[in-house]
This record gives structure tokens, sequence and C-alpha cells, in this order.
């Protein structure tokens, strides 16, 4: 059975705070909005002004478990997610240095993680930046994948927080599970659950609110703003 969202009263207020940059000033600097752009992504974070964008997600393109741990048997969705150019770790470094940057004061950054490189560690990727990380969701999503061992069913979510950190005011939604089950629906190598997006979307910003997607993928980001009736920015190396 799919999550389902009631009930979001907050105990800290049902209204989020946090001040964005209006609608208009990105689109006087020539930015498009609320299109699937083709673009590489650091070279487009660096045409948006700083501390302009309340929430921003990310979803590395790295075979992660893929290439450390050798599998040696790619098929359906891995297949494809191989084809996909791949990032580096100092390209998901100047990814993250960029969205810290754009990120206005206490505005969130929703890390997409593989398990490999959940157990392994990530700290590198936050040098010199103003994250902090504050929780993490479980993705089940209702599906068996790969494994030598103990097969896949979950992805993870990290969520930092751009200091300040805090959650009144900022955080305006307590009913989200921090494990989330919805089944996968689209058939993009990187496709990621709308509903869980389109929750923590309204968790943290206001209708009108623009959210970011700097490797956007199958551009479920784009969806899940214009469920929640907010403006969307982003880009990817293949375009939408």
């Amino acid at each position: 059975m799919e999550q389902k969202a009631v009930n979001p009263n907050n105990v800290y207020g049902k209204t989020c705070h946090l001040e964005s940059m209006p609608l208009e000033v990105f689109q006087k600097l020539g930015i498009q909005v609320n299109h699937a752009l083709q673009h590489e992504g650091v070279s487009f974070l660096k045409t948006l002004p700083d501390k302009s964008i309340p929430c921003s997600f990310f979803d590395p393109q790295y075979r992660g478990v893929l290439d450390k741990m050798d599998y040696g048997n790619e098929g359906g969705r891995q297949k494809e997610r191989a084809l996909l150019m791949q990032m580096d770790e100092v390209k998901i470094g100047e990814f993250i240095r960029e969205i810290n940057r754009v990120l206005v004061p206490s505005g969130h950054l929703f890390l997409w993680l593989d398990k490999f490189h959940l157990i392994e560690g990530i700290k590198e990727w936050f040098k010199d930046t103003e994250l902090n990380v504050v929780d993490m969701i479980t993705w089940n999503k209702m599906r068996i994948g790969m494994g030598y061992r103990s097969r896949r069913t979950a992805e993870y979510l990290l969520i930092l927080q751009k200091s300040p950190k805090r959650a009144k005011g900022v955080w305006c939604r307590h009913n989200i599970p921090d494990v989330w089950n919805e089944k996968q629906t689209n058939t993009h190598a990187h496709s990621k659950p709308i509903k869980l997006q389109s929750a923590l979307i309204s968790s943290v910003t206001r209708e009108g609110d623009v959210i970011l997607d700097p490797a956007a993928g199958s551009y479920t980001v784009m969806q899940s703003a214009f469920i929640e009736k907010r403006n969307f920015i982003g880009c990817d190396l293949v375009g939408g």
C-alpha cells in the first residue's frame, strides 16, 4: 500500500517563513522557469544568484555499488543507469558547493544516496559549505532490486539544512514518516517518488516559491513542484 500523507498540522504552526527570491528576478536574469532544460548542471548553477532558492533536490549520477562491488550483472534499470554520464567525487562536490551558495539561510537540500555511499560516508562532499545533516528518509520502493546477499528495496534521502539550523517556522509539516512506501512508477533510471517529493516541498516552501534540481533526470521534482503549486528551475545533460 502506498504511503498516505494526512493531517499536516504542525506543532510550530502551518506557515513556512523562509524568504525566497521572487520569480520575476529569475525571469529578468534570463533564466527559464518551469521548463525541462538541457544544460550542464554546475555551469547552470553558476547563473543563479546567491541566497535565492529555499529548496533544492540533488540525485548524483554515480554507479556507486555497481562500480565498487563489481556485480557484473547489470540488467534492466541498472543497465540504463550505467549508460548515463557518471559524476566523480570532485564533480559531486562542485554541485553541492554551488547548491549551498544559492540556498537561502536555513534552506534545505534533499540529497539522494544509495546504500554504498551511506555506509562509506560522504563528509567530503560538504567540505567548505554551511550544510548540516538534520534528518534522513528511507524510500521503500516496494520492489526487489539487485544484491549479492541482501536484495536492494530502498534508497535513502539525506536531509540537509543550510545554517542557521532551525525547524520552527521553516519545517511546516510533521506527518512524514522516516520510512516512506511508494512504488516507482517512472521508467527512467533515476526516477524518484513524486508523492514523497511533493510532501517535502510542501514542508519547507510556500506556494509560488522556486524549487531547484540541477541534475533533473526524469524531472519528477518538476512534477512534484507543479503538484504543490510551486515553480521549478532545473536542467539535465539530456534535457527533458
